[in-house]
């Protein structure tokens, strides 16, 4: 059941991401194809399409990446806040199957608008003489990490992915959390949302740095590791506070989900 909420969740959101990444992709080729024909005029009217395309670029970077925050909230809200949430909790699939199909579906589409914006950025300023120096300073990178870091490169990049994926989940929960918890109210459901999602940003910011502090003052000085297993152990330590912080808006969605909700 997990799959058909994912593929029906895919289909949803794919009608207005796709068109979004194809309209960035266009923008950036079309960054690319002026910046070709400047290198060869100097016409005004050529500067000025140029330059409307970079903005046009620009625009569609932050369209896409707003939108996507936007879709994730908005499907949330729709699906389960409103009228329809009556049709969703009738389904033979637990409120935990519901969340998680969302979660991943959301995630994912964060990281394809990452991808698609470091993506578009290179072809928007390609060239030709630039594809020989891109492969050989990914064979020198490689090679020095190899050389140097060994298992440790490979770790790094891991624990990298973990914290990138920790951190899209999050950022999903943080949304659910305050929502379903400002939801549960019988008025002012928007102003309370909104109220409760700085409240939690407030308290994971402190949480946060104060365990950051916590750990630098009394783990950090004292360690008489080396620099690699120092770096790897603040990593986990990022990555342990990451999964604290979704398990604890995961429960209190779940958790308000079940029991407290109250449909508009």
């Amino acid at each position: 059941m997990l799959g058909k909420l994912m593929k029906h969740e895919f289909r949803a959101t794919g009608q207005v991401m796709l068109p979004l990444l194809a309209f960035l992709l266009i923008s950036a080729v079309g960054v690319n194809i002026s910046e070709r024909i400047m290198e060869h005029t100097d016409s005004n009217a050529a500067r000025f399409v140029g330059g409307a395309l970079i903005i046009l670029f620009v625009l569609a970077i932050i369209i896409l990446t707003v939108m996507s925050v936007v879709l994730m909230a908005q499907r949330f809200y729709k699906n389960l806040l409103t009228d329809e949430g009556y049709l969703m909790f009738t389904l033979p699939v637990s409120v935990h199957g519901i969340l998680w199909s969302k979660i991943f579906v959301s995630a994912i589409w964060f990281i394809v608008v990452g991808l698609a914006d470091m993506l578009c950025a290179l072809i928007a300023t390609f060239k030709v003489s630039m594809v020989n120096s891109f492969i050989n300073g990914f064979k020198d990178l490689f090679s020095g990490i190899t050389a140097q870091y060994a298992l440790n490169g490979t770790a790094f990049v891991v624990e990298g992915l973990l914290i990138v994926l920790l951190a899209c989940a999050g950022l999903c929960l943080l949304f659910y959390a305050s929502m379903s918890v400002g939801f549960s109210f019988a008025s002012h459901k928007w102003l309370l949302t909104v109220v409760f999602f700085f409240a939690f940003q407030i308290v994971m910011q402190i949480f946060g740095m104060g365990g950051l502090f916590t750990w630098v003052s009394t783990v950090g000085p004292a360690s008489t590791a080396s620099i690699f297993a120092q770096m790897h152990s603040s990593m986990w330590v990022v990555i342990a506070s990451e999964a604290a912080f979704c398990a604890i808006f995961y429960v209190v969605t779940a958790l308000m989900l079940k029991k407290h909700l109250n449909l508009e």
